[in-house]
């Protein structure tokens, strides 16, 4: 599910806390996350007012930025490592944006085989969550074309009855 995104405010639609030279930003809403904006010393000298103002501004570049933003996707080539096992995680971890795998099963649980490992399902779960946040596409392609981006049509299946 998409988590509710901070929006632009006026005064008093939002609570502000103030602790040294950070700001924290409370919405109503529970599933907006509160945010800690850090302005430094000059926070002491600034009205609530002009702090919203500032929030509204951060706001407004984000959506800028995120306007201009144009994804790509980093495969990583055959023959490299699709993913490494980080220490300090604790977990495997995507090298790429792209994942090429083969779903087999063990006892009716998905095992998942990247390059030459085989991932449980929890391992692989697990894995995703660096992308916590982001969006995925799940296309299903022969186990020997995972390689290559299939042609892809947008219509109702047809009925297999």
């Amino acid at each position: 599910m998409k988590r509710k995104q901070a929006y632009f405010v006026g005064l008093g639609e939002v609570r502000l806390v103030r602790n040294g030279g950070t700001v924290e930003v409370h919405y109503p809403e529970s599933d907006i996350p509160v945010t800690h904006l850090t302005i430094g010393p000059e926070l002491a000298d600034m009205t609530d007012q002009e702090v919203i103002e500032l929030w509204n501004d951060m706001l407004r570049a984000q959506s800028e930025r995120a306007a201009e933003y144009k994804h790509v996707a980093v495969e990583v080539p055959l023959g490299s490592p699709q993913i490494e096992y980080r220490q300090d995680s604790d977990q495997w971890v995507p090298r790429g944006a792209v994942l090429r795998c083969q779903i087999c099963d063990d006892e009716n649980l998905p095992v998942i085989g990247i390059d030459d490992r085989e991932l449980s399902w929890e391992e692989f779960g697990r894995m995703l969550t660096v992308y916590s946040g982001w969006g995925m596409r799940v296309t299903f392609v022969p186990e020997d074309e995972v390689h290559r981006q299939p042609c892809v049509e947008v219509r109702e299946p047809k009925d297999s009855a």
